[in-house]
């Protein structure tokens, strides 16, 4: 096989240098020597990603950088033979495609892994993926998302890891790390592309690309550190944002793309815009045509134009009228470069199109461990769940989302194939076989359907049953981008489904497969059960199976705070508080007198018809045991600038099964120079135990890790006092006081 002509150039550039430049690695060598040859156009070439045309004669010229969705084994062989060995300097073609949670096999959506609260979890998953999707010759992948959200009519929410930056911290870096393995020249590693960068969770209304207001405080301490943390687990790109801040559209800020990711954080890949976004900043009315909108998205540093071509057709004629200069187009080349020499590009730009690498069972093993530990247990009233084989007959599977194995593998799932996905019917016939009595009545052909004419036959079988599992929820096509919603209630008739279920008077069973969190308050009081799942993917039939017979115990925890009535909205955990603030006994409506004074009411921050709490806190889940915190204890009550905080709580299983609980960490800064949130999650634990069995769960947690951007904008762990809990959740356990007594 021919090693491209830039790998020869190099050869002659190593005679010649000598050790002029022994300072330089051979990377730095490759890519300067390259550069120098090239030609403008083929510099902007290498800056433009395209999705359809002529890919041959495009590589041929030396005019892509980057493929999007090219998707035919043989197509992409070809077109990379064309840019490798027709071409004038051998470049190859970086082929890219939206891998964000599997790519054969499909694990649960982004926000399902983190309801798992195991990274390891979340780097098998994209493992898998990078695998999978390398096998066809697919080396760049747009993930993981690593956008703060809050708001779940959102519908991007399914792609994030949630409210909360620890959390997506960890969560991103480990996909960053499974998609790129252990080096990024091994074949089977795919570039990673954090994105959207930045803010882009906090869309005004929960409405997709849509204007967020965030101040640079709020950057630095929310939005920004996942985006740091995938930096420093080593992503090899990054992709602008769609949304404007502050009035500046992310894919023109300088502030974020040179100043913050590239000073502060020295990033040395390359950054990318999101679809088009570079031409959209016209209707942004940011820029007066497509020529402004690519001299001022070059000019901040976005080095790829993903499709709208407005580097393509205006970059040249920008240089020569001076407004892009050579160090703009060389630095962009230089990053773009960089990465396609440590993906190995250069030496090995080919692929096997005949290997097969999907769905074999180590892959599908991961995908069901992966939705087994993402399900939530929400409610189990009465011990309803596990279901006992031996004690149940007859068993009816009711609802829309019980055989839908398009649905269940949730958005962004381009490559997944219905034909491999295993549905909660299929594995609980197979598990149960002729033990128990399966009557299976939809009620209801699709999440969305309004057409009540199944409801007999569901109601008829749940009669006859010993127990009903209704499986509710709502199509992949509801969430995901461009899919935000105003009203969070169960779609179509599904609410009047499982309100007729609930009458019969049947151990009912619900389980909602959906995208993001549903207001399902009344689903939650109807039934005595309700396992939560967020989209789960290629195996999530066989992995719900497991934990409604007990052969698995659930142990997902919620990863963003579920809202009672959309109206909450924006509702999380780690708000700041008022100088006004609300608690549980605060008066509801109903209680109001009539012609009440109007200070009769406690005057706090507090919606009158919702009251304080959500639905659901952050980080809550309920298991088929129970357990028991006893307070934390600590080292030390007074710590210095270098200690290390070493908190310790007595976990117990107090009830009947081996389970595993997530044990959290959570710390609150008291008083600082600006206002501080009411708790914040510093750290998490997976930990198994059997009935009965007790374990000292001890957190270590440095105080440098206490810092936050304080009102001078300095990173800094201020002197005072804190609280600790180490508890189920966010809502629960009780406080350990400490002080810091030696600023950083």
């Amino acid at each position: 096989m021919r090693r491209s002509g830039a790998f020869a150039a190099l050869g002659l550039a190593l005679i010649f240098t000598g050790c002029k430049k022994a300072q330089s690695t051979p990377e730095d060598l490759f890519i300067e020597n390259l550069l120098s040859q090239m030609t403008i156009e083929e510099k902007i070439g290498q800056m433009n990603q395209v999705s359809w045309g002529d890919w041959n004669e495009m590589a041929r010229k030396g005019e892509i950088g980057s493929v999007l969705n090219l998707t035919d084994l043989y197509a992409i062989n070809e077109m990379q033979r064309c840019a490798i060995e027709e071409s004038r300097l051998g470049i190859p073609v970086l082929v890219s495609r939206d891998v964000i949670h599997g790519y054969r096999t499909m694990m649960p959506i982004p926000l399902g892994q983190a309801a798992t609260f195991n990274p390891e979890i979340a780097r098998k998953g994209a493992r898998v993926a990078a695998i999978e999707a390398t096998a066809e010759g697919i080396r760049w992948t747009f993930a993981p998302m690593v956008d703060i959200s809050r708001d779940p009519r959102w519908g991007r929410i399914a792609e994030s890891c949630g409210e909360d930056a620890y959390l997506t911290s960890v969560m991103g870096a480990a996909m960053v790390k499974g998609f790129q393995g252990d080096s990024l020249n091994d074949p089977t590693s795919m570039a990673a592309c954090v994105k959207h960068f930045v803010g882009y969770g906090a869309a005004e209304g929960g409405k997709d690309y849509n204007s967020t207001k965030l101040t640079e405080n709020e950057l630095r301490n929310v939005y920004l550190p996942p985006f740091e943390a995938a930096c420093k687990a080593g992503s090899a790109t990054y992709m602008t944002s769609f949304n404007d801040n502050d009035g500046i559209p992310c894919t023109a800020n300088e502030f974020i793309l040179k100043n913050v990711l590239r000073n502060e954080w020295q990033f040395d890949g390359f950054v990318v815009s999101d679809w088009a976004s570079v031409a959209e900043m016209v209707p942004h009315g940011f820029a007066a045509d497509n020529k402004e909108a690519a001299m001022k998205a070059v000019k901040a540093g976005v080095d790829m134009e993903m499709v709208s071509g407005t580097y393509a057709a205006h970059i040249k004629e920008l240089h020569k009228e001076g407004k892009v200069d050579k160090k703009h187009l060389d630095d962009a080349v230089r990053n773009i470069l960089r990465v396609k020499y440590r993906l190995g590009l250069f030496e090995n730009p080919y692929f096997d199109p005949e290997q097969k690498v999907a769905y074999v069972p180590e892959h599908l093993e991961v995908a069901r461990q992966a939705a087994t530990e993402s399900a939530i247990l929400l409610k189990n009233e009465n011990r309803t769940l596990p279901l006992d084989e031996k004690k149940i007959r007859n068993l009816a599977i009711i609802g829309p989302m019980a055989d839908a194995p398009y649905e269940q593998m949730g958005t962004w799932s381009f490559d997944g194939q219905k034909e491999y996905t295993v549905t909660p019917l299929t594995a609980i016939r197979e598990m149960v076989g002729n033990k128990v009595n399966v009557i299976y009545q939809p009620g209801l052909d699709f999440s969305r359907d309004k057409d009540k004419k199944g409801f007999g036959a569901a109601l008829t079988a749940a009669k006859q049953a010993d127990a009903v599992v209704v499986f509710v929820g709502e199509e992949a096509i509801l969430s995901g981008e461009a899919h935000s919603l105003a009203d969070l209630n169960l779609v179509g008739a599904q609410k009047e489904l499982v309100r007729a279920l609930s009458e019969t008077g049947k151990p009912l069973v619900t389980v909602v497969m959906a995208g993001r969190p549903l207001t399902i308050g009344e689903e939650l009081e109807r039934s005595h059960s309700v396992l939560y799942s967020f989209h789960p993917g290629t195996m999530g039939g066989p992995a719900l199976a497991d934990l409604l017979f007990g052969k698995a115990v659930p142990s997902g925890k919620t990863p963003v705070t579920f809202p009672k009535m959309v109206g909450q909205i924006p509702v999380y955990y780690n708000h700041k508080m008022t100088g006004r603030p609300a608690s549980r006994q605060e008066t509801l409506m109903d209680a109001i007198p009539v012609e009440a004074g109007q200070t009769s009411l406690g005057c706090t921050s507090f919606y009158l018809d919702a009251g304080f709490d959500p639905l659901v806190p952050f980080g809550y889940g309920l298991s088929y045991t129970t357990f028991a915190y006893d307070t934390p204890r600590l080292n030390t009550n007074q710590y210095g600038k270098n200690d290390v905080i070493k908190a310790t709580c007595t976990l117990t299983n107090t009830g009947d099964y081996e389970a595993t609980e997530v044990a959290q960490l959570y710390v609150r800064d008291m008083v600082g120079s600006l206002t501080r949130p009411v708790k914040e999650l510093k750290g998490f634990q997976r930990v198994t135990l059997k009935p009965g069995e007790s374990k000292d769960v001890t957190f270590e947690l440095p105080v440098e890790e206490l810092a936050y951007w304080n009102i001078d904008m300095q990173h800094k762990v201020e002197e005072g006092d804190f609280q600790l809990w180490i508890n189920t959740d966010s809502r629960s356990g009780d406080a350990a006081p400490f002080r810091v007594i030696e600023t950083i």
